[in-house]
C-alpha cells in the first residue's frame, strides 16, 4: 500500500465500564457469549484498554492538501484581482480622468483658444483645488491679454 499517515489516541476505560469489564460474574450475559470469559475483563477507573488508530494513503493526503492548496491560490488570485480592478477603475475615474480634463482644456488655452469650458470644480479635494487655481490663471490671462490689446 505504500507509505501512510497514521494518528492513534488512547482508549480509557470510564467508571461505567468498569461495572462489566471488572470480573466475569459482573459482565451481562450478551457480552461473556460474544467475547468470551477469557479478555476484556480487569479493568481499572481511567486505564488505557486499548487504541483508536487511523491511517491514511499518503498519497491520497498529499492529493487532498494539494486541491486544498490550489483552491487557496485561485480565491487569493481572484480576490488580489478583483481588488486591483475595482482600485484601478477608482484611481482612472477620480485622478486620471480629471487630469486629463484639465490637461486638456489648458493646452486649449495655452494656443489662445479662450472658448475652452470651465476647469472642473467638483471631484477629490486635490483636483479641486488644482482647478480653482487654473480657474484663477485662466481668469488672469485673460485680463492680462484684454489689457494688452488696448
Amino acid at each position: 500500500m505504500g507509505r501512510s499517515l497514521y494518528m492513534a489516541r488512547p482508549i480509557r476505560s470510564e467508571a461505567p465500564c468498569a461495572t462489566c469489564h471488572s470480573v466475569p460474574s459482573a459482565a451481562p450475559p450478551t457480552l461473556l457469549a460474544r467475547y468470551g470469559r477469557d479478555n476484556g475483563f480487569g479493568w481499572l477507573d481511567n486505564e488505557i484498554v486499548g487504541a483508536q488508530v487511523i491511517s491514511v494513503p499518503y498519497a491520497t493526503a498529499t492529493a487532498n492538501a494539494g486541491r486544498a492548496f490550489r483552491g487557496l491560490m485561485m480565491a487569493l488570485i481572484a480576490t488580489f484581482a478583483v481588488t486591483f480592478a475595482v482600485v484601478n477603475s477608482l484611481l482612472y475615474s477620480m485622478l486620471v480622468r480629471p487630469v486629463r480634463r484639465i490637461v486638456h482644456i489648458a493646452d486649449r488655452l495655452s494656443v489662445g483658444d479662450m472658448s475652452a469650458a470651465d476647469f472642473p470644480q467638483r471631484g477629490p479635494k486635490e483636483i479641486t483645488s488644482l482647478g480653482r487655481s487654473f480657474n484663477r490663471m485662466r481668469t488672469s490671462l485673460d485680463k492680462a491679454l484684454r489689457l494688452l490689446e488696448r
